[in-house]
């Protein structure tokens, strides 16, 4: 009894050291003050925020409307380990909230919305090791990082993975269509058929599925998976079959201009075929899953 109540004393003192649902319940002037700081926090990042919306409007990245509500349903998920966690203030929280301030300095004068948009991930992390902890942190840190996949490709390294994937997209569908019977004369990005040039543009060189199809590899992996090593090898997996389906998807249009109506390929199932592709993408994946399945899951692998 002495034992326990020399305990409660020391919490009651400011000793910090405590699971967080009962550090809360006794801490709630300092619970407040955390709150009023991620209100400032939004505040600051109000037109960063803001910005970084109107882009998920766009079918590249529309895939960002469901990262943050995956974040919040991982942190839901593990609400009653993050209660339990005995939280322990760092001051090298300090450092890295400096470090992402630092960093939204930059992305704002240098004009690079990445850099300021990656600086609320870090400022975030920071506050987390702030106010509760490595541990604390430990145990969000998947939560943090999934909001990264919210986060479009600096225009650098976008353009630097756009134009290969053009270029590779349009040699598989070249190297295929004579197959069928369709000759074929590429240059560079550009399918030259018989009745019209056919462009594989940047909208068309897969970037946009790949993107999408990765982010649902990571969802995917976590429900369905529970060895760590799978899900990744489900995430890498994602990439050759999104590249693999936007060649097929170029190839059917080039089929469609040949045989068909180059006005109607080129138009309606263009449009239509992305959404097919997409879904057979994903029958893809969970194939390879299924294919995971036939091997069994050592201890030591998970």
């Amino acid at each position: 009894m002495r034992e326990d109540s020399i305990t409660e004393n020391m919490v009651q003192e400011g000793n910090t050291s405590a699971p967080l649902g009962s550090w809360l319940s006794r801490n709630a002037p300092f619970a407040l003050a955390s709150l009023t700081i991620c209100l400032l926090v939004l505040a600051v990042y109000y037109h960063v925020l803001g910005k970084l919306v109107i882009d998920w409007q766009s079918q590249d990245n529309s895939h960002g409307f469901l990262v943050p509500l995956f974040a919040a349903f991982l942190v839901w998920e593990k609400r009653k380990t993050l209660l339990a966690t005995k939280i322990t203030p760092a001051w090298s929280g300090i450092a890295v909230m400096a470090l992402g301030l630092v960093i939204l300095l930059l992305g704002i004068f240098g004009s690079e919305l990445f850099l300021s948009r990656v600086s609320l991930i870090i400022l975030l992390a920071g506050l987390v090791l702030c106010f509760g902890g490595v541990q604390l942190l430990k145990e969000l840190r998947f939560a943090l990082l999934v909001l990264l996949l919210a986060i479009p490709l600096p225009a650098i390294i976008y353009n630097q993975i756009t134009f290969p994937l053009q270029i590779l997209a349009s040699k598989v569908a070249s190297n295929l269509l004579p197959y069928f019977g369709v000759p074929v004369l590429r240059e560079g990005n550009v399918i030259e058929l018989p009745l019209m040039k056919l462009e594989v543009a940047e909208a068309c060189s897969g970037i946009r599925s790949l993107m999408s199809l990765f982010t649902l590899a990571v969802f995917y992996g976590y429900f369905m998976e529970k060895s760590v090593w799978r899900r990744v090898v489900l995430v890498l997996a994602s990439i050759p079959i999104a590249i693999a389906a936007n060649a097929v998807r170029i190839l059917g249009t080039g089929l469609c201009v040949q045989y068909w109506d180059p006005d109607k390929a080129l138009g309606f199932f263009h449009e239509f075929s992305g959404w097919v592709i997409f879904l057979v993408s994903l029958v893809c994946l969970y194939l390879v899953h299924r294919a995971m399945n036939l091997f069994p899951v050592n201890r030591r692998q998970r």
